[in-house]
């Protein structure tokens, strides 16, 4: 198998996510502030896939020596720069995570629930158990489950398959999905820094990330079928996972303005 193989056998799955009804559901700010709470998990567990793969794909320990593929070491290291130190709206060094948290605050959306997330992981909580003690709804649970069940098992081609088929390589079209409805039912709100996130993201792995992560899986699967298997099981679980996150907000939405 081939990586253009592998594509054309998710298409389907992939086409559910770009025409995904969420988007054009997406229609009052109560709906946005919706749709931000529930994604912002996505936002925040996208850096432990990259950490995962930075840890064993480059050297993070000391003392320092050269590990693995130089080619491999530069995508990762690439990625985490652009991720974890980018630059803002206001031309401030940020993560995206914090660009998201800001444009959740401004769009007045609670950004209680991952704060709280977060800060019992700072506090060295375990991050199943803090997942299986929260009040998130199941299907963001779920998603990160998956996530951290693929991180917990350690192979470096399954992380990379659900970092690159379930994030980098969907992301520019699935974005210009959810933005260019979002725009249309927002014309004379100000989403600037909600905008400028998903264009950053579009911008960034269209043109860069996207590419550079489809020849990671290339070179890490190599003719190894069983790799390449593997890595389509994965692929379509990162895809079915965040279906289920759309679905979700998608619920969550229709409940609210079936009550309202």
């Amino acid at each position: 198998m081939q990586v253009e193989e592998l594509k054309n056998n998710l298409k389907d799955l992939r086409s559910q996510l770009i025409d995904h009804e969420l988007y054009k559901s997406v229609e009052s700010p109560q709906d946005l502030q919706i749709f931000m709470k529930h994604h912002v998990f996505a936002v925040w567990d996208f850096m432990s896939l990259l950490k995962s793969l930075q840890i064993q794909l480059t050297c993070t320990n000391t003392p320092w020596v050269p590990v693995g593929n130089p080619k491999h070491r530069y995508l990762i290291n690439e990625i985490v720069l652009a991720e974890e130190t980018d630059i803002n709206a206001e031309g401030q060094r940020q993560s995206h995570f914090e660009m998201y948290l800001d444009a959740m605050e401004k769009a007045g959306a609670s950004t209680t629930p991952v704060q709280d997330f977060v800060d019992q992981i700072l506090h060295g909580t375990d991050v199943f158990l803090v997942i299986a003690s929260s009040n998130l709804p199941e299907s963001v649970k779920a998603f990160l489950i998956f996530t951290f069940n693929t991180i917990k098992k350690g192979k470096a081609h399954e992380i990379a398959a659900c970092f690159t088929f379930g994030r980098e390589e969907l992301i520019p079209d699935m974005f210009t999905s959810i933005i260019g409805e979002i725009q249309q039912n927002f014309p004379e709100e100000d989403l600037s820094l909600f905008k400028y996130y998903f264009d950053r993201h579009i911008e960034l792995d269209e043109d860069e990330h996207g590419p550079m992560a489809l020849e990671l899986i290339a070179a890490l699967c190599a003719d190894d079928k069983q790799k390449w298997k593997e890595v389509e099981t994965c692929s379509r679980k990162a895809l079915e996972k965040r279906l289920g996150l759309w679905n979700g907000i998608a619920k969550e939405i229709e409940y609210y303005k079936a009550i309202a």
